[in-house]
């Protein structure tokens, strides 16, 4: 029976609320979550939600946008400084694990070509859940995350010759394998190149354009045009069209819009990236699990054993510590979103039989219903099992014990990139003692090298910032720009030392409030300091006094930058950049007309600070009065200039215009 599909859209939503809602409860991935719906709700199992080609395609577009937003994270540069994660053991992982599948799905019967394909299948990861996951933990720029990372990138890439060898293998192609690949690499190598030439001369003059235009509807549409043009081209020619997003989100990530454009489609990617885990469970047929179900169990031992401690082998060979060579194993031991392709075309094609593929594909799933839970506690998994990890852990601790241990109302600087090492200048200067605190090796080893006191450690675990001595330091710095990461650092450092002045760096003034809130006794956005650092340049040129500069600039730090904040905005410019924080603070101009609800009162009386709005300046009669007395009553052609956020700022809008009568 054909069902309604607007009645699919709301039981899959209805389900996925509650699911999710519940699993949140129990502090469980929702991807769980998801996954559960899609088994239950399937067509294998309870029906409510049938096979169904809308369905299936909002899931492929879930993929495409989480692997246009995994673009938008790292730039070009980026990527090549990972081509040794990509090419060497992203190129490792998926030779070897797929000639070793292979062996074993041949030996067990399945013919050679079939075999392949399942080698190729079981070969990839799932970068839908690692990505989600390691960003939702805050390890996507860790040392583990960041190798996940490049050899999930490798196996997106290696889905193009398998899916070029598939047709071949089953007789419906006259080219032979090799020129069938030769031709494949060279449209690939000639696709990408030309994507990344044509987009870097186009795609930052487009957004100027369409950011001249003022319109936030302008804006989605050229987003979303982008990332989905990139994609239809990739798949045209052959190519995987979450390949051509990548490459969007990456030309896009070298522009000034890239925030921007990350806030506006972050709301797409999660709702889609939600359904396309439940297309995922839908493929799972419980019913027919029992009489396979020994086969099933062994495929994913092998899947998340096998391939986890392969992926974990081929990383601690190539010079990284077992500890980290270990997590990315965890991290990647699970099957993945692209191998169901591989299996559905092979399918297809003839090349593998339905009873062949079942536990194949029960297997993948089930190893997907595990990943969320093994990657949340990767890092407890690898202290447990790699005693040289735990050891080289409590080793770097001990080393920062015994260097923090000596230091008495010493700074700790949390980041050393280039703000903190630019920080470390001055204290040195001074003769303040200091520690500071990176995740990146290479950085540190450079640095201790040249004598700096530079230690390895996670300043968001509360044990780092105890060996750093925070209970004994004088203050605590985070020097890097992360609001979410910087939360946690706060929340860590409260818990310790209540007292401690912490200094917390921010891009702007968008989370002030909530940085404060979280325990920052300093926030120093840095825009709002570019001012007063132009502000105090100009003054001094105009021979003003120095000490009314500093005057100046201190009481505005002082005030937490309240005359700042806010800046007039445009009607449609305010909707652009309220892609970044609907909450920011802003200014705007209301003009009394004779019969507003204002006139005749005190401005008092109006209680407009209840609606989290300040009135800054009134001008009467060419006359601008700054901070004016809340006893002043307004008169008809006052003009109120009102700071506060956008929602607020249309509130007290609505309140001083309103009628006496209404």
């Amino acid at each position: 029976m054909t069902q309604d599909p607007i009645v699919e859209v709301i039981t899959l939503l209805a389900l996925s609320v509650v699911a999710v809602a519940l699993l949140r409860r129990v502090q469980l991935p929702p991807i769980l979550g998801y996954l559960f719906v899609g088994v239950v709700a399937g067509p294998h199992a309870l029906g409510w939600l049938p096979e169904s080609d809308a369905i299936h395609l909002i899931g492929e577009a879930g993929v495409i946008f989480l692997l246009f937003m995994i673009g938008l994270e790292i730039s070009i540069p980026h990527l090549l400084s990972m081509r040794r994660a990509v090419l060497g053991f992203g190129g490792a992982q998926v030779v070897l694990t797929t000639l070793i599948v292979m062996g074993i799905a041949w030996w067990s019967g399945i013919s050679p070509e079939g075999a392949l394909v399942v080698g190729g299948a079981l070969a990839l990861s799932s970068t839908a859940i690692v990505a989600r996951q390691l960003t939702e933990q805050l390890e996507l720029q860790s040392r583990h995350g960041r190798l996940a990372l490049g050899i999930l990138l490798f196996q997106d890439l290696a889905v193009v010759p398998f899916l070029v060898v598939i047709p071949i293998l089953a007789g419906e192609a006259e080219t032979s394998i090799g020129m069938a690949l030769g031709i494949a690499m060279i449209k690939s190598i000639a696709v990408v190149v030309g994507l990344l030439a044509v987009g870097r001369w186009l795609v930052r003059p487009l957004f100027h354009w369409v950011a001249a235009a003022h319109s936030v509807e302008l804006f989605t549409l050229t987003v979303l045009l982008v990332a989905l043009t990139a994609a239809s081209v990739t798949h045209a020619v052959g190519l995987s069209a979450e390949l051509g997003a990548f490459i969007a989100g990456m030309l896009i990530a070298d522009t000034e819009y890239r925030h921007h454009v990350e806030l506006e489609t972050r709301p797409f990617r999660d709702v889609l990236m939600g359904v396309f885990f439940i297309t995922v469970g839908m493929q799972l047929n419980l019913a027919a699990l029992p009489p396979i179900l020994h086969w099933v169990l062994l495929l994913t031992a092998g899947v998340v054993l096998g391939k986890g401690l392969l992926t974990a082998a081929l990383v601690r060979m190539g010079g990284h510590e077992s500890g980290v060579a270990l997590r990315t194993g965890i991290v990647l031991a699970q099957g993945g979103e692209f191998g169901f392709a591989l299996l559905a075309l092979a399918l297809s094609q003839g090349l593998l039989s339905h009873d062949d593929s079942q536990p194949v594909i029960a297997a993948v799933i089930l190893s997907m219903i595990l990943a969320p839970i093994l990657i949340r506690r990767n890092g407890d998994i690898a202290k447990g099992i790699c005693e040289t990890y735990q050891q080289n852990r409590e080793a770097e601790a001990h080393h920062l014990a015994e260097q923090a241990g000596e230091l008495d109302q010493h700074v700790i600087a949390v980041g050393f990139g280039r703000i903190g090492q630019n920080l470390a200048l001055f204290l040195k200067e001074e003769a303040i003692p200091y520690v500071a605190l990176d995740v990146d090796p290479a950085l540190i080893r450079e640095a201790w090298e040249a004598g700096e006191p530079v230690f390895l450690g996670n300043a968001t675990h509360p044990e780092t910032l105890e060996t750093a001595g925070l209970r004994r330091a004088r203050a605590l710095v985070i020097a890097f720009d992360e609001f979410h990461m910087a939360e946690r650092v706060l929340e860590m450092a409260r818990g310790i030392n209540p007292d401690i002045p912490v200094i917390v760096r921010a891009h702007d003034d968008a989370h002030l409030e909530a940085l404060e809130a979280a325990g920052a006794t300093y926030v120093v956005p840095e825009t709002v300091e570019s001012s007063l650092i132009l502000a105090s340049r100009l003054l001094h040129s105009l021979d003003v006094d120095l000490d009314e500069i500093a005057r100046v600039v201190e009481q505005a730090r002082t005030d937490r930058y309240r005359r700042m904040r806010g800046y007039f905005h445009g009607e449609e410019i305010s909707e652009l950049e309220d892609l970044e924080d609907r909450d920011q603070f802003r200014l705007h101009t209301v003009v009394l007309p004779p019969r507003a609800y204002a006139v005749d009162l005190p401005i008092a009386a109006l209680a407009l600070n209840t609606l989290g709005v300040q009135v800054v300046t009134v001008r009467r009669a060419g006359i601008c009065g700054d901070e004016p007395d809340p006893a002043m009553v307004l008169r008809n052609g006052d003009a109120l200039v009102l700071q506060g956020s956008r929602d607020a700022l249309d509130a007290a809008e609505a309140r001083l215009l309103g009628h006496s009568g209404s």
